[in-house]
């Protein structure tokens, strides 16, 4: 039959089936049972458009967004299953610590350099020690779910914050004070990884990395302003702080292993099959495989400095409130906490407001704030007024390592998200050992006030990241 299209409009419609007839000819034509009525040209047509939609369905597990939002899969909510209430409440008080450990070295690093009598570079190293444990949790955090599960991260954190605390609390030397710090490093790496990673594909999940994050600012507020009131007001040396640590790790060992002791490595193999042919690790398929690949390393380096900037304004704000504003100690030390206080109250309230515009715009528009906020803490020489901006810029920074938890589930496949989700949250966390480390090298020779622009600079840097990442929510080609 000839299949030329005649003109005229209507003719059009009726003959557009008639060029596949030939492929329904009696001859063509598989053989059926004469019980069964003779195939419509029209049904066979639709039959054969859902095998080729049933086949691009396969095709999107490869690509961007993550098929884990199909609507018929089963996603975990804060109370469903019930033992996950108990779990958040273990991972709540796990980030405390973590917060904690990382506010506690700005509080203590002008006290270590008199106690130890060592300069800017050399107390550093307490900031560039933990890049080692960070390192090594990214690197671990796959491995130990697939042959422990979240059992293994639970007694691994944990454990080695108890025995990092235990050695800093006996004042040791300070090349011993530096791998206790690595230890540290690992601990928090290796929590921070796994959490983020449960959490960031939970119902919510927005306003649930929201109260995460905003415990490890709690932990971040209330590090600080312990420590700077023992120091400067009990006149207690800086490692009596670490006593407290101690008996905070002590409790966070109990809880976590208890929590997640039914965790095992057949329980999270079950729940993570893969949704790919990609043989090997995980983790390299993360790493170097597009378009995996791509979305981890954008989000590990927007991490790296992200990270940086927590780190290293709440690590070298006190010292130079004190060199550069020649404020009080006790009032140095405050306005630490009122950086980590903001950061806190951010992604709580921020953590609702982020979802409802989109993580994509959200970060968009907090970074360009931050960025106009840290401008006023560097320009106007005022103790009160860069107390009160870096209490903002700590709200607007607060809602950035959630979303971007968040937005890395959105983007990517299933059986990718603790390893790609880990090696992010773990490379990035290495940035709070990196820059503030930079910052004190670079502080000896030209002073503490190059906090500044490095601190612009990398706000900047991680706003060019970040607009860098897909489309959420549409497939990446």
């Amino acid at each position: 039959m000839s299949t030329e299209r005649p003109n005229g409009g209507s003719s059009t419609a009726i003959l557009e089936p008639i060029e596949l007839q030939p492929v329904h000819t009696k001859q063509d034509r598989p053989s059926f049972s004469s019980k069964r009525p003779a195939s419509i040209p029209g049904r066979s047509l639709a039959s054969a458009d859902r095998k080729i939609d049933d086949d691009n369905a396969s095709d999107r597990n490869e690509t961007l967004p993550s098929p884990t939002t199909a609507p018929t899969e089963h996603v975990e909510s804060w109370n469903n299953p019930r033992i996950n209430i108990y779990r958040l409440a273990a991972t709540f008080w796990a980030f405390v610590i973590m917060g904690m450990n990382d506010a506690t070295y700005g509080a203590i690093i002008p006290y270590l350099e008199t106690y130890y009598d060592l300069p800017y570079t050399v107390v550093s190293l307490v900031f560039l020690s933990p890049f080692v444990g960070y390192t090594t949790a990214a690197l671990l955090n796959n491995w130990i779910h697939m042959k422990f599960g979240q059992r293994g991260v639970a007694v691994a954190g944990p454990v080695c914050h108890l025995v990092a605390y235990i050695i800093n609390a006996v004042h040791p030397p300070y090349p011993v004070l530096v791998i206790s710090f690595m230890l540290a490093g690992l601990g928090n790496g290796l929590e921070d990884s796994a959490w983020n990673a449960w959490i960031g594909v939970m119902n919510n999940a927005n306003e649930m990395l929201g109260f995460l994050h905003g415990f490890y600012g709690i932990g971040g507020t209330i590090a600080p302003t312990i420590a700077t009131t023992l120091i400067t007001e009990a006149d207690v040396r800086w490692y009596y702080w670490y006593y407290f640590m101690v008996g905070f790790a002590a409790i966070e060992v109990a809880t976590s292993i208890h929590a997640f002791w039914g965790a095992t490595g057949e329980v999270f193999r079950d729940a993570h099959p893969r949704t790919s042919d990609a043989g090997g690790s995980r983790l390299r398929e993360a790493v170097l495989r597009k378009p995996a690949a791509r979305v981890t390393w954008l989000s590990a380096l927007f991490l790296l400095g992200y990270v940086g900037i927590e780190v290293g304004l709440g690590g070298w704000i006190v010292a130079f409130m004190i060199r550069v504003r020649e404020a009080k100690p006790f009032a140095s030390g405050m306005t630490a906490t009122g950086f980590w206080l903001g950061i806190t109250v951010g992604r709580v309230v921020l953590g609702f407001v982020t979802p409802r515009i989109g993580e994509k715009l959200a970060i968009s528009i907090y970074l360009p704030i931050s960025m106009a906020l840290q401008l006023v803490f560097w320009l106007v020489p005022q103790f009160y007024v860069g107390a009160v901006s870096v209490g903002f810029l700590g709200f607007f920074l607060g809602p950035m390592f959630p979303a971007a938890m968040v937005a890395c589930a959105k983007l990517l496949p299933k059986h990718l998200h603790v390893s790609s989700i880990g090696f992010a949250a773990a490379f990035g966390g290495s940035g709070g050992a990196i820059f503030p480390y930079a910052i004190g090298a670079i502080a000896q020779a030209k002073g503490v006030q190059v906090l500044q622009p490095i601190i612009l600079a990398l706000l900047a840097v991680i706003w060019l990241l970040w607009l860098c990442l897909p489309r959420i929510g549409r497939k990446k080609d």
